[in-house]
């Protein structure tokens, strides 16, 4: 069974390295070696970080087809080439420390296997606050229409399309102070709510939001906590989700390149000022943007 590559977020590139190396196609001297090989870890999208809300970099091996992999049944991405396939694993914030496994098809056919990763303990910061009862709990109407809006996003989540993304560092939609961490759990009352499963970029109303990557718009509508939101679908299983929008500029099938724009940011649904509120999906699980980015 290959061994997974936990942390390295080893890329097929330096597989590629080893096996033409073997055939004494490269003759790199050590230094010059280990120099490469550092800079192209470094340099691989999304980062490796085997924590809750992160991203598991497993090593599926060489095949002439890429394989395919699942995770229950949810279909994972793989990328890479014939000597070497990666699947790459969004891991849910809910997600409890210990050992995890993935399902692996490498023929039609064929019989599946299972590869082992370990994800490790992660503490997110705890903020508490007292508010006034009536922001905390829903009015028998909202609760109704938020079920209603739920039940839409689990259709959006579940979006699985090829081709893969050719890349996936990303481009910040825009720019501005980060202001609300990912994975920080609020307390309002004493009653715990959801982890936050995005990053808050703090942006004055009307500043243009623009896409991180290639893709095609999924989804837009007014949420009763999300206001003014756009989905957008990256290939594989990696989805992106824009929050509290003053205003909308797309519109479902439409395909935009890296830094077109998409929307402007706003303070619609339920905040207290103008922010963007930026989500990253990966088969599923809402993971860190920061992943994903420089910096």
């Amino acid at each position: 069974m290959p061994i997974p590559f936990p942390y390295s977020g080893c890329s097929a590139l330096n597989r590629r390295s080893v096996v033409l190396g073997s055939m004494g196609l490269l003759a790199l001297p050590a230094a010059q070696a280990a120099k490469l090989s550092r800079q192209d870890n470094a340099t691989v999208w999304p980062r490796a970080s085997q924590v809750p809300g992160g991203i598991a970099r497993l090593s599926l091996g060489p095949a002439e087809q890429r394989p395919v992999a699942h995770d229950g049944d949810v279909p994972l991405l793989v990328v890479g080439d014939s000597i070497e396939w990666t699947a790459v694993v969004g891991i849910p914030l809910a997600a409890r420390p210990g050992e995890a496994n993935i399902s692996v098809l490498r023929a039609k056919g064929g019989a599946s296997r299972e590869i082992s990763y370990t994800i490790a303990p992660k503490q997110y910061s705890v903020q508490k606050l007292k508010v006034a009862p009536g922001t905390v709990d829903l009015s028998p109407e909202d609760e109704a229409r938020y079920q209603r809006e739920r039940a839409h996003q689990e259709k959006i989540t579940a979006v699985f399309t090829e081709p893969e993304p050719q890349a996936m560092r990303m481009r910040v939609p825009v720019p501005g102070r980060r202001s609300s961490s990912f994975g920080l759990r609020r307390v309002f009352n004493g009653q715990s709510r959801n982890p936050h499963s995005g990053m808050d970029i703090a942006a004055s109303t009307g500043t243009p939001v623009l896409a991180p990557l290639p893709g095609r718009v999924i989804d837009t509508g007014d949420y009763f906590f999300n206001g003014n939101t756009v989905w957008m679908d990256h290939g594989g299983g990696l989805l992106t989700m824009y929050c509290h929008l003053s205003r909308i500029d797309v519109k479902p099938g439409d395909m935009l390149m890296t830094g077109e724009r998409l929307a402007l940011v706003g303070a619609t649904g339920r905040v207290t000022g103008p922010h963007l509120h930026w989500s990253v999906m990966l088969n599923r699980a809402m993971v860190d943007p920061a992943l994903f980015i420089a910096g």
